[in-house]
């Protein structure tokens, strides 16, 4: 029993022996089929690696060649860049060579001509200063023989020349003393007119009543008995808060306003038209209305100064200055608007400053603010002459020296001390003398052109006359079967002598005869 075990037991184990040994061999076998199969795909690999490898070698040789070719080109681009700005450099150095060659040749010429005219002036000096001995010799070599001749010596000979010099200029001082005499009677009462209209204006007490009155118009009287108010209050409410003088008439359908300053009128004006047209009349609502229009009217009065410096060309205007300007609006001058003849004077000197080849815009600047001292703020401000207060404010306001002396020396109060001056003192003179621009000159240029026309008809055979030109000619149509050719030109020279003797006017007068002599035959 034991035996048999051993034997299966030895039996197994040889079995597993042989069959170790059998796979063993059957591995041994596959490995080696492995590797002979692994060797070959190792092969083929290389082979593959090996000809990709030299495909990329060659396309890199390319690419390398090609970025050569290119770095080439570029390169020589570069250099032939430079080499032209090199030769422009070269071209420019020799232009600049030859030019400072010429410059120098041309200051040698002008040297050389220098000390040629230096050395004709020195030779021509040595000339004059022997002839200034020579004359000197002769003068004096003349003075002893006119000594010897009219028997006086030099000092004594002057001493006469003095003498008759002093007689004949004292008879020349004396003529002109005289005229001027004579020409100060026949313009005191001129200038005395001016000085006290101009006084008037500028105070503006009751004589100036054209100028001191506005008329309020209303629907109908029943409105005149609402202003009023019960016992009168609304109508002293109303005068009280503006200071303008109301007056209620039998006028019909209308209401005076009368006060010196224009801006309270214009004030006591609108606020009555606000007070008329809402229908609340009464002591609290009015102060609160002409509260309101006094504002409106500070507002307006700085928009018509901006308006006008816009229109005028003229820029960085002090703002209080812009704000006289726009009060101007409410200020006259001898019956004319001072805005308008401040626009009217800033106009005419800018055109007669570029004639004459000045600053237009400052000469405008001048212009306008020429009248600003007459719109004074306080009373003390009134005793000051217009144009000197003009000039102070201007200072004040940062105006250049220009245009403060050409304000200061408009009316001949200062020094005038540049051309602007000038020019400000006769376009102001300009746009006053103007015919129609005020009254005063208005009414005295009608009745100088009256005067005209009778002094031509107060001579025989004229038939028609007629002041033309504002009074510069005088056209005379006359009687043909009265007055021949030779009496015409006898009449001409006539009536120019007794418009020159009786009349006093400015420039001159051309007096035109006229005989027309007509033939009418009539065929039938």
């Amino acid at each position: 029993m034991d035996n048999s075990i051993i034997f299966a037991v030895g039996g197994v184990i040889l079995g597993l022996i042989i069959g170790f040994i059998i796979a063993k061999t059957l591995e041994k076998n596959n490995a080696s089929k492995l590797v002979k199969e692994a060797k070959k795909n190792a092969d083929l690999i290389l082979k593959e690696a090996n000809s990709e490898g030299e495909s990329v070698k060659k396309d890199k040789i390319l690419q390398a060649k090609e970025k050569f070719l290119e770095l080439k080109a570029e390169h020589e681009k570069v250099i032939l860049s430079r080499d032209k700005k090199m030769a422009e450099a070269e071209k420019r150095t020799r232009d600049k060579e030859s030019q400072i060659s010429n410059e120098l040749s041309k200051s040698t010429k002008l040297n050389q001509s220098l000390e040629d005219k230096v050395k004709d002036y020195n030779h021509r000096l040595d000339v004059y200063e022997k002839k200034q001995e020579e004359l000197d010799k002769l003068h004096k070599n003349q003075v002893q023989q006119l000594e010897v001749i009219s028997s006086l010596s030099a000092e004594e000979a002057k001493e006469q020349l003095v003498e008759s010099l002093k007689g004949e200029a004292k008879n020349d001082a004396m003529a002109y003393i005289q005229s001027s005499l004579e020409e100060a009677k026949l313009t005191a009462e001129q200038d005395a007119k001016k000085i006290i209209i101009n006084t008037i204006q500028r105070i503006g007490t009751e004589e100036a009543v054209d100028n001191c009155v506005s008329v309020f118009n209303i629907e109908s009287d029943d409105v005149k008995g609402r202003i009023i108010g019960r016992e009168g209050r609304n109508i002293r409410a109303i005068e009280a808060a503006t200071g303008v003088e109301i007056i209620v008439d039998d006028t019909p359908e209308a209401i005076i306003l009368s006060c010196f300053d224009s801006v309270r009128r214009e004030i006591a004006r609108l606020s009555l038209h606000k007070l008329v047209t809402d229908g609340r009349i009464h002591p609290a609502r009015i102060e609160e209305v002409v509260k309101k229009t006094q504002k409106q009217i500070e507002q307006e009065i700085i928009e018509v100064g901006k308006r006008t410096v816009i229109d005028l060309g003229i820029h960085n205007l002090h703002p209080e200055l812009i704000k006289m300007v726009g009060r101007m609006k409410y200020r006259s001058s001898y019956g004319q608007n001072l805005l308008q003849h401040s626009r009217e004077v800033a106009k005419l000197c800018g055109v007669m400053a570029a004639e004459l080849g000045l600053n237009p815009k400052l000469a405008k600047r001048a212009g306008l603010l020429h009248d600003i001292g007459k719109v004074p703020d306080a009373e003390a401000d009134m005793e000051t002459p217009h144009a000197i207060l003009g000039m102070q404010w201007a200072e004040k306001f940062g105006e250049k020296d220009e245009v403060c002396n050409a304000i200061g020396a408009h009316h001949d109060e200062i020094e005038m001390k540049s051309l602007l001056a000038p020019i400000i003192q006769v376009c102001d003179a300009i746009s006053g003398a103007r015919p129609g621009a005020r009254r005063q000159v208005l009414d005295s240029y009608i009745q100088r052109l009256k005067d005209l026309e009778d002094i031509a008809f107060g001579f025989a055979g004229v038939k028609k006359a007629y002041a033309i030109q504002a009074g510069r000619e005088l056209r005379v149509i006359v009687e043909s079967e009265k007055v021949d050719d030779q009496k015409a030109a006898d009449l001409s020279f006539s009536i120019s002598q007794k418009v020159q003797t009786d009349m006093t006017y400015p420039g001159q007068v051309k007096v035109t005869v006229i005989r027309e002599t007509r033939a009418v035959n009539i065929a039938k």
